[in-house]
């Protein structure tokens, strides 16, 4: 039996290149996206390589919806063994120009949307004992970035939840597994498709990322489990500068308002948030001539946690170290004095 795999926003850029990636790899692949018309040319662009595909248009922001389409990806497809969540849509603007509806909207997208997903696979996967669900997520979920507060908010919540979750998976001795792709700027038609109240085009600041690179980032994840992997040195610097210096990248960042922004209006200023944006522009978008050659450029936590776990014991040590000749000169120095017994405290429980 072939293994299933479902992408949610699977029918352009990263989540199209995603689905192809699997398709290639001889997974069935069922597709969540809201356009219809994209649905049936991404369904037909899958069957091509010898593979089961089935697009159902739904809003991943509908807990109901997805729900639904995850019954009938397993009716029609078989046992779900991959779920990934990619679906998004953001506001470029300052925040204070966000309205409370276009941050609850990229609020129901981005994290909710993942959160629905996320329970929609688990409630068949965890009876299996087996699967991965895989979370789509960004450099700037760790180091947030200007013009993008609503973006950045729902990723960062996006790892806090799954955090919690894998924790209780670990609890329950549930065998499912959860990864946090967190990817740079990639080459998507997403540029034009965000909403956009700056008045001018936003741009992708280099290093720019072809998305097949991402593609070939979560296929690896489902086919060889990893709490986290990172795409592209930048999102590596990003989040590993976040950890060692955060206040410095706080004023780094703010160089980056300028660097988002182009010299020509925006596209689609409107962009996808209510409504899909019309046309099927596939995998890639307008940075073409920036994008670095596709070939394996990511890191995984297996060995990230390594190198800290390493460094945390050699820095516990040092400390050690430096601790027991103070303790002993503080002893030393301290006049003796008769103290009074201190009662047992109760153990914790």
């Amino acid at each position: 039996m072939r293994r299933v795999a479902v992408v949610t926003g699977g029918t352009a850029g990263i989540g199209r290149a995603t689905a192809r990636a699997f398709a290639r790899a001889g997974w069935a692949v069922g597709v969540i996206a809201r356009d219809p018309a994209r649905l049936r040319s991404t369904e037909a662009e899958l069957r091509t390589l010898a593979v089961p595909a089935l697009g159902i248009a739904a809003d991943v922001a509908d807990a109901g919806a997805v729900e639904a389409a995850a019954a009938r990806f397993e009716r029609e497809l078989g046992p779900i063994e991959a779920w990934v969540n990619n679906a998004m849509a953001t506001v470029i603007a300052p925040a204070h120009e966000v309205t409370p509806e276009e941050y609850r909207r990229v609020t129901e997208v981005a994290y909710l949307g993942q959160v629905h997903g996320t329970l929609a696979a688990l409630r068949r996967m965890a009876p299996r004992n087996r699967g991965r669900i895989i979370q789509i997520s960004s450099g700037i979920g760790v180091r947030s970035a200007p013009l993008q507060s609503a973006y950045c908010g729902a990723k960062a919540a996006v790892r806090g939840f799954t955090d919690s979750l894998r924790a209780e998976l670990l609890h329950d001795g549930v065998k499912v597994d959860l990864t946090v792709v967190y990817l740079p700027a990639v080459n998507t038609p997403q540029f034009d498709w965000a909403r956009n109240r700056t008045g001018r085009i936003q741009k992708a600041p280099d290093p720019v990322f072809d998305p097949r690179l991402c593609a070939d980032a979560v296929l690896f994840a489902a086919e060889n489990p990893r709490r986290e992997v990172w795409v592209g040195r930048s999102t590596a610097e990003m989040v590993l500068g976040q950890a060692v210096a955060p206040g410095l990248l706080d004023r780094y960042a703010g160089r980056m308002w300028e660097a988002q922004l182009g010299d020509r209006p925006p596209p689609h200023p409107e962009g996808n948030l209510f409504a899909p944006v019309p046309g099927d522009p596939g995998v890639d978008g307008r940075f073409g001539q920036r994008v670095k050659p596709t070939r394996t450029e990511y890191w995984t936590s297996r060995h990230r946690d390594a190198a800290v776990a390493g460094a945390a014991a050699l820095g516990l040590l040092g400390l050690a170290a430096l601790a027991a000749p103070v303790r002993l000169l503080a002893g030393l120095a301290a006049p003796r004095r008769a103290t009074a017994r201190r009662p047992r405290l109760p153990a914790w429980r």
